[in-house]
């Protein structure tokens, strides 16, 4: 708890991945994916309970080997590649709620986002609810670098073209503008904004800003590669 409000931090890790099977579970650094996010979840200071969702029995074995709390399963009408991750989210909360147990925050971390340094949680959490006047949410970003979408491409009849057309003659990134991706680090959000918008990103959405070597998540091999490299030369930052 910070300054009196109650947050709730929610693991999502379904077991259907196509692009990377059982990537939540797969080894990184020596431990499972899911295992570097479940740690720096329950090392937090400020969150008032930690649970991680998911609708498969093995994520959930291994997430109990590292301290998660699973008080129940994700069913399987809402564990499909389409599923939207605030009909996830919303189940969560209902059920919760339910058993009585509410909050007046929601904060969401991706496993595949494994890359943060000790204390990102906990920063993230003040700086939303210092700001509660005037923030309704905070989403980590990290700066775009070499694919900024002002100069990407596209292939029209087998010929490339600026995706960006307003942005065709800029050649150097360096003159453009700066602009953000969101990572899974964290997103966090007024519970009852969450449930009427349906939506994590509101009009009063303030950043959380995470550094180069954290603007990766894992989609399939080659990011979990290059996450893996980045965890074992960044392992004192990211360990607590």
């Amino acid at each position: 708890m910070y300054k009196g409000k109650r947050v709730l931090g929610l693991i999502p890790a379904r077991g259907g991945s196509k692009g990377l099977p059982h990537k939540n579970i797969r080894p990184m650094a020596g431990k499972p994916l899911i295992a570097w996010t479940i740690e720096a979840v329950l090392a937090s200071k400020l969150l008032d309970r930690a649970v991680v969702n998911t609708d498969d029995e093995e994520i959930a074995g291994v997430a109990r080997d590292f301290g998660a709390e699973i008080p129940f399963m994700r069913p399987a009408d809402l564990a499909g590649d389409a599923t939207p991750m605030i009909d996830v989210v919303s189940h969560a909360i209902e059920i919760l709620r339910n058993a009585g147990d509410s909050y007046d925050y929601l904060a969401l971390f991706e496993p595949t986002s494994p890359l943060r340094k000790a204390g990102d949680i906990d920063n993230a959490i003040m700086k939303m609810i210092d700001a509660e006047e005037g923030a309704d949410g905070i989403v980590s970003v990290g700066e775009v670098h070499l694919e900024h979408p002002s100069i990407m491409k596209q292939v029209v009849n087998d010929r490339v073209r600026p995706y960006a057309v307003e942005a065709a003659s800029v050649t150097r990134r360096q003159d453009l503008g700066v602009i953000y991706f969101p990572y899974g680090v964290i997103y966090m959000i007024k519970t009852d904004r969450l449930l009427e918008t349906r939506s994590f990103y509101q009009e009063k959405t303030i950043p959380y800003f995470i550094e180069r070597w954290q603007n990766y998540e894992v989609d399939d091999i080659y990011d979990f590669v290059c996450i893996e490299a980045i965890m074992r030369q960044k392992i004192k930052e990211v360990t607590l």
